[in-house]
């Protein structure tokens, strides 16, 4: 009964059809488009759904006790999204929300061991799932799209690209990038600009795969990855660059980062952060994510990076907000994804599938619909060092452009 009512009042838009365990439909109209029809199989299901919806719809997908009828999990995630903006919250579930909002706090919590348990937990999978719906670099953030006809290949070129002509890079010089993956970026950075790169990670997976890919590249004089905790870099570096890393540092780590950040970076020195964020302010984790995907995982506001910059006596240069880009970057993940069903199933099983088609479709949906968006804050001791206009940028990403079509011909 709670759960028909809530449902009833949730539907602003569109029409709503919902099928029981007994399999009694009810539906909910409001309007004619779009239509979108689920069934549930658990009475215990239907009950997590009124004190925890978003966990409880995660969970009911992946384990089967939830099934699309008509449309697919992007389209109800969608659905579910636009009502969630005409939805207005009773007393109570407003002191829900508010509870929640506090406990991440608690949550957010992440001394150097704990990072390397939540680190482990998503990036030390098999190489081969994300080979499976990442780009030939295994780029594992927000592409740059100069036009939404780009493949993700040429996407991720360009942010590369991007973020190493923001950074305004000498050769000679030595990078810091915390946070590096597979370690894509930094070969880049070696390759086209020429300069020395210092990659740290908590993954063990990630450290294997990076460290094979620069012997194989013949850069090891000059790129080296780690397997070390930021808060553990000592010595100095010119340029200091992260890659969709502050999402794991922990709004109570904010300030230690940013002294970090300072206390590394010379003088003269230009620091670069990319990260996701939420235009609408202070958020509260997503449970489900947290659980299954990202432990320890946050999206900050604007208003909270700022506040731990600020003390770390670093000046912001330059900050850019991306906002279609990583909805589109997670769409060509999404659809190569669905495309591998066969051989994800195979390997991993149905569950695990059905984990990772909510995950890129409720992240995806997140960038269309609630306000989550992409970052890049450039960052400097010396506030004298800003140019005086951003045309360097596009300049030097067309230098770079034109020496790795070089690289590639020779």
């Amino acid at each position: 009964m709670l759960f028909s009512y809530l449902l009833k009042r949730f539907v602003k838009i569109g029409t709503l059809s919902f099928t029981d365990c007994k399999g009694k439909t009810q539906l909910c109209a409001a309007t004619p488009t779009p239509q979108i029809s689920f069934r549930l199989y658990s009475k215990r299901l239907e009950r997590r759904f009124c004190s925890s919806p978003m966990l409880a719809l995660g969970e009911g997908y992946m384990n089967g006790e939830l099934t699309i009828e008509k449309g697919d999990i992007y389209d109800f995630l969608t659905f579910c999204a636009m009502n969630d903006e005409q939805y207005h919250f009773s007393p109570v579930e407003t002191l829900l929300s508010h509870l929640a909002s506090l406990r991440r706090l608690f949550h957010q919590h992440n001394p150097i061991t704990k990072s390397r348990r939540n680190v482990a937990h998503h990036y030390d999978l098999s190489e081969g799932l994300y080979r499976l719906f990442l780009d030939e670099d295994m780029q594992y953030s927000c592409a740059y799209f100069t036009n939404l006809d780009e493949n993700i290949e040429t996407a991720q070129e360009n942010k590369k690209r991007h973020l190493a002509a923001k950074l305004r890079l000498k050769p000679g010089q030595r990078v810091l990038d915390i946070g590096s993956g597979w370690g894509g970026l930094a070969i880049t950075l070696a390759r086209e600009a020429g300069v020395s790169v210092t990659g740290l990670t908590l993954s063990e997976e990630q450290h294997r795969v990076a460290t094979e890919r620069v012997k194989a590249a013949g850069l090891e004089d000059r790129v080296r990855f780690y397997l070390r905790d930021y808060r553990q870099e000592q010595g100095t570096y010119d340029r200091i660059i992260s890659v969709g890393m502050f999402e794991h540092v922990g709004i109570k780590h904010y300030d230690e980062f940013f002294r970090q950040i300072s206390t590394l970076l010379n003088e003269d020195g230009i620091a670069l952060l990319h990260s996701i964020g939420c235009s609408a302010g202070p958020s509260r984790p997503n449970p489900w994510l947290n659980k299954y995907i990202f432990p320890g995982g946050y999206c900050p506001a604007l208003s909270e990076t700022f506040a731990a910059i600020e003390p770390a006596k670093l000046y912001v240069t330059d900050i850019e907000i991306l906002h279609q880009h990583y909805a589109e970057t997670l769409r060509h993940w999404r659809m190569k994804f669905l495309a591998n069903q066969k051989k994800v199933k195979e390997l991993w099983g149905d569950r695990f599938f059905r984990m990772w088609e909510f995950y890129l479709a409720s992240c995806e949906v997140a960038f269309r619909n609630r306000g989550y968006m992409v970052f890049q804050i450039q960052m400097v001791r010396n506030s004298e060092l800003a140019p005086l206009t951003r045309d360097y940028i596009g300049e030097e990403e067309d230098r770079l452009r034109i020496t790795g079509s070089k690289l590639k011909i020779a």
